[in-house]
């Protein structure tokens, strides 16, 4: 009998592939003549007969074994797994929403052990665990703006301070911002929303512009009650800054543009469009693993494959609806004649490896701009904020002294 037909071998392949190699030799090794066809049985019928049937897919399984053993207190099985499915690319921003699901229907006293576990299997693994106190003034408020669409905001952060809004990029949420808001909230009150047909707030059910989306961000700072206020904008977020301080200059005393451009080409509109295209025929999925390696560069992601996973479910949550339809308003941004009428402290950062919005596009915004800074942070692709964080924050920091 030839490998590729032993059952055994099959199953023992996917063992090792889910559980590592260290754990499948160990229980290989340690077999006696009591348990040594117990673990050929569950090689051969479980790790081959169910995990490689064709059903669902291996990230899925292994989901669902986290599901079960903490349903079952399995504790020991779990926390292998746990470690296993963290090894294996699954993105503990995936767990948490198990065990968020696991607390609703396995009980509290096992989700909080389910949370304990997992806590200290990231500490052995090495991944950073950022605080997220929930006393005030550090704790994060989040609601619903009044006006429609309805938009999803998180409020965090003293009374006191430069009010602080963040605006996040084409297919994420407002997540995005998660360590500079709290890094932020020390010191100012900080707001972070979702554009509308992104994250928690309405969908997008016909299309916009994006001078819709400005007036979302206008609607987003009025409600708050405390501008005009330091606008840091991403990619998407930064043409609505650009937007804002055109439209709504009341409303802002700083800008920060990053990663981002005033305006596209024909060439870059057809791009645009061949987007629009995959994602109408494929979802989400049709596009997710090429916009985090244009969102994040090669070695970031290699150094930090949870950060990649993390990004990567986050572009599948995405509304393929909504994408779309801000992929269209943001295909048509030409704010490039406006940005000489802007006439508050603005700071422009670029990437260094942002290929989406090289640096030329952020010099072109800084050229126009009264009195702009210009920032590249080398090495940096998309992302700037995740890739170099306590720079970007720097550059933030710098433009609130300004104001």
């Amino acid at each position: 009998m030839t490998e590729r037909d032993d059952d055994f071998n099959r199953g023992l392949k996917n063992r090792r592939r889910v559980l590592g190699d260290g754990w499948v030799d160990q229980s290989l090794n340690r077999a006696t003549e009591l348990d040594a066809e117990f673990q050929e049985l569950i090689t051969r019928n479980v790790w081959h007969g169910i995990w490689s049937r064709p059903g669902l897919d291996h990230p899925t399984r292994r989901l669902l074994v986290l599901a079960m053993t903490m349903a079952q207190g399995r504790w020991e099985e779990f926390e292998l797994h746990v470690r296993a499915a963290l090894e294996g690319g699954i993105a503990l921003a995936t767990i948490k929403e198990v065990l968020l699901q696991g607390a609703a229907y396995c009980g509290v006293p096992a989700a909080n052990t389910a949370f304990k576990l997992t806590a200290a299997v990231c500490r052995t693994l090495g991944i950073a665990l950022e605080p997220a106190p929930l006393s005030a003034p550090a704790r994060v408020q989040t609601h619903h703006t009044f006006s429609a669409p309805s938009l999803r905001v998180a409020v965090q952060g003293p009374g006191h301070g430069v009010p602080v809004v963040l605006a996040h990029a084409l297919g994420l949420d407002l997540s995005m911002w998660q360590g500079l808001a709290a890094s932020l909230a020390g010191d100012h009150p900080v707001l972070r929303y979702d554009h509308r047909g992104h994250g928690g707030s309405a969908a997008a059910h016909s299309p916009y512009t994006m001078e819709a989306l400005v007036d979302d961000a206008a609607r987003v700072v009025r409600e708050w009650g405390v501008g005009p206020v330091v606008f840091v904008g991403l990619s998407m977020g930064g043409m609505v800054a650009q937007g804002l301080a055109i439209r709504h200059p009341d409303l802002v005393r700083g800008l920060v543009l990053a990663n981002t451009t005033s305006a596209y080409g024909a060439a870059e509109r057809t791009g645009w469009a061949d987007r629009i295209a995959l994602v109408r025929g494929g979802g989400m999925e049709a596009i997710a693993d090429a916009v985090v390696q244009r969102f994040l560069s090669a070695p970031y992601r290699a150094a930090h494959p949870e950060a990649a996973a993390g990004l990567h479910a986050c572009i599948l949550r995405a509304d393929a609806a909504g994408y779309v339809a801000a992929c269209e308003a943001v295909s048509q941004l030409d704010w490039t004649g406006l940005l000489a009428t802007v006439r508050c402290p603005t700071a422009v950062i670029a990437g260094s490896e942002d290929a989406g919005t090289p640096p030329a596009m952020g010099q072109a915004i800084a050229d126009r701009i009264p009195g702009a800074s210009f920032d590249v942070l080398q090495g940096a692709a998309h992302l700037a904020v995740v890739e170099m964080p306590q720079a970007f924050e720097q550059i933030v920091r710098r433009l609130i002294e300004r104001v």
